[in-house]
Parts: structure tokens; sequence; C-alpha cells
């Protein structure tokens, strides 16, 4: 039986190119991460389905790949739900992964915990450029730090990488969930209606302020409530004047810590920074998953059109397994997307070796053959990367295709050449 040329819908096939700059991307990940103290670790693929519908994940506890039970666990005739049929699922992401972690390791790990993962996350969403259903995700995360120390060291750590793979110019934008909560509270949405005007104002960049207010005011809410929070949209401005601003104005519904928090942030990484990018503060920043409870932010380029990244807070994750509330602040890169920004701007490795080819005639006797592999394997000890194959007919073509993979330097070796003394 032949098999199907077409992938499975929504996953990705990885050409050699595209497998070279993803292996570069990772080691980079992970040794920039490492320079700031991040230790790398790895959890299952695969979880509990308990645990990634535990109410955490948002929109994203939809899109679960879910596990069949197996084996004597797995009885079709008798099952009369979906429980009785499902056990596991594959993760949609790594911080929930990470909380279970953590609640099982805590007394095996310093504190504050800095952790690295990359690994695959799978969600039954609909496929998107730089987006599929199996996705690489490469997060970092410091658990049992209360302090905006967390928050800056992340912003640092992943603009740092970013910068070392030739981005620049890109933004990152920050905001506070309480500053949301705050902005909702002032002009008068009763709080069990916030989580659905947040994920209305979420499309702002999107509808715009007409869209967001047309869809306020057919959800039900008075008129004069979207005018006046609106009008503050309106009045701030992306920066620190902006977050002073709303500090005055919100008196009585933020706390001035959570304010100064962020303008702390934003300072401290402006004068710290290593690459060149921008922070700005963004008030109609949402970010969609429920377990946030503090600051968010996220990566925005232009050049994609859209966000790259993004992460935030989310001190009551780990206390949903322990009983216990932990700190937790996590940044997470969209890999995916990174690498095909690279791959779409024509990106080199800068420090990927030389290539080089030899190309044996047909005929050549095994003494010959044996020669030129003790020659590529003294350039292979001087750091070359080397290829040995065997002369096509159309040797033009083939020369062709070794050049566009990146070999300079391809040696036709020829029978004549490397035959015994006698045996030309």
């Amino acid at each position: 039986m032949a098999l199907k040329k077409k992938p499975v819908t929504g996953m990705n096939d990885m050409l050699p190119r595209e497998m070279e700059i993803r292996d570069y991307v990772i080691q980079m990940i992970k040794d920039t991460y490492r320079t700031f103290g991040f230790s790398a670790i790895e959890t299952p693929c695969v979880e509990h389905i308990e645990n990634l519908l535990s109410k955490q994940g948002g929109e994203n506890e939809q899109l679960i790949f879910k596990i069949l039970k197996r084996g004597a666990k797995l009885n079709l005739e008798t099952a009369k739900t979906e429980s009785d049929l499902v056990d596991g699922g594959l993760r949609y992401d790594l911080t929930l992964p990470l909380s279970r972690y953590y609640a099982n390791h805590a007394n095996e790990l310093p504190s504050p915990f800095k952790a690295l993962q990359v690994g695959n996350v799978w969600r039954a969403d609909r496929p998107q450029r730089g987006r599929y259903r199996q996705f690489m995700q490469c997060d970092i995360d410091i658990l049992g730090e209360p302090s905006n120390l967390a928050e800056i060291e992340l912003i640092l750590a992943t603009s740092t990488l970013l910068g070392k793979l030739d981005f620049r110019h890109f933004t990152i934008r920050i905001n506070d969930r309480q500053i949301l909560k705050a902005m909702a509270g002032y002009s008068g949405f009763a709080k069990e209606s916030f989580d659905e005007v947040f994920i209305i104002l979420d499309k702002m960049d999107k509808i715009g302020p007409e869209g967001v207010e047309m869809e306020l005011k057919e959800a039900g809410y008075k008129e004069n409530v979207v005018d006046t929070y609106l009008t503050l949209f309106k009045e701030v401005t992306n920066d620190l004047e902006g977050i002073h601003y709303l500090k005055e104005k919100l008196a009585g519904y933020l706390e001035p810590e959570v304010a100064e928090g962020l303008e702390t942030i934003i300072s401290t990484v402006e004068e710290t920074k290593e690459a060149d990018f921008a922070m700005c503060f963004d008030p109609t920043l949402v970010r969609g998953m429920s377990y946030y409870t503090g600051t968010i932010f996220e990566i925005s380029m232009d050049e994609f059109g859209g966000s790259v990244g993004g992460g935030g807070r989310y001190d009551k994750m780990i206390g949903k397994f322990t009983g216990q509330d932990t700190p937790a602040c996590g940044f997470s890169i969209g890999f995916e997307r990174i690498v095909l920004l690279l791959l779409e701007s024509g990106y080199q490795i800068p420090t990927k070796k030389e290539k080089k080819a030899y190309l044996i005639e047909k005929g050549m006797p095994s003494e010959g053959v044996t020669r030129i592999l003790a020659l590529a394997k003294e350039e292979r000890a001087k750091g070359y990367q080397v290829l040995v194959s065997n002369m096509k007919k159309n040797k033009k073509f083939q020369k062709d295709q070794l050049a566009q993979d990146g070999y300079t330097d391809v040696k036709e070796c020829f029978v004549r050449e490397f035959a015994p003394q006698g045996e030309e």
C-alpha cells in the first residue's frame, strides 16, 4: 500500500534547511537562558486528563487531544460518559505541567527556582501561518519569587535571546490584570462581567475602539458605562506617564503598588537591556489564559504582524496542586513563528561549520574509496562538515544542489587519481 503524500492535517514536515535553523535556535535558547541562571527540566507530553481540565487553561481546554484508556481499562460496551473512555491527554502548553512538576518536587528544588523547558505541545486548533497543531514551546519560569525582579529577569533574558538571533526594533507590550480590573470597575462594570468585557477588549487590535464599543453595547452594557470605559483608553498614553495617569485616575480601585511595580519593570528593563527593542505600556493587553493574576506581557514584531511570545504572573496555579499558593511568573517565545521569520529572511547561521563534499566517480576501487574516506576523516577533525557521495550522471545538477545546501568546496574524485598504481 502506498503511503499518502499529505502530512497529518495541521502538522508540519520539516526539510533539512528548517531543521538546521531549528537546532541552532534551540541551542541558542538553552545557552542564553543558562547564562541567566535557568536550569533545564523535562515533563511528559501526556498529562492526566483531570489536570488538563482544571479550569486553568482557558479556551485551550477545548483544544485538547484526548487519549483513550488502554487495555482492560477501556470498556466500550459499558462506557456512558467521556470520562469512562478517556484518562489522559497531550499537553497544550508547558505551564500547567511545570506547576504539577513543582508541586511534586518543590522540596528537591532551590527557591526561587528558575526553570527552562523546551518541548512540543499539541492543540486541536485551526492551522494558520506560523501556527500548527503540534508545535514547539520554549518557556522560562521563575517560581517562588514574589517581587518584580522575576518579571525583569524574564524580559531581559528573552529579549537578549531575540537580539542574538538578529531581531531588532521589536516591542514588548506590558500590562497588569489588576489594572484591567480597576479600569472595568471604575467604569461601572459588575465584577461578574469582567471576563466577558475582557474578551471583547482583547479584540481591540482587530476591530478597533468602534468595534469594541459596538460589541459591548450589543452585549447589553449601559451606554454611559461603555463610554466611560473607552474614554479611559483614549486618554491614557502607552508609556510611564500613562501608568502614572491611571494610578491617580483609578484611586480607590487600583492599589498604588501595582502601578509602581509596572513603572519599575519598564524603567529597569530600559536601563539594563542588551537588545534593541522598546517597552510599551498597553492597557488593552489582556492575554486569554485565565490563570494570569498580575503582570502580563507580549512580544510584537511588525514583520510577523502579531505576537511572537508572551507570558505573565500566575501566582495561584501551583496552589491548585499543593493547596498553598506559590509566586510564579513565566515567559514563552513563539518558537515556530521565530523560525518562520528566520527562514523567510534567509537567515544564515553565523557559527555554521564550513561544508565540504567529495564526489566519487563510478568504478572507484575499494582502495580509492578508503583513501577518500580517510581524507574526509582528516577534514572532520579540523572542524569541517564533510559529505561523501557517489557522483551522479548529471554532475552539474548535483553540484548545484550541493551549493544550495551550503557546500562551498566540492571535490570530484576520479578513478585515475585514487586508483592504486598500475590499475588505471
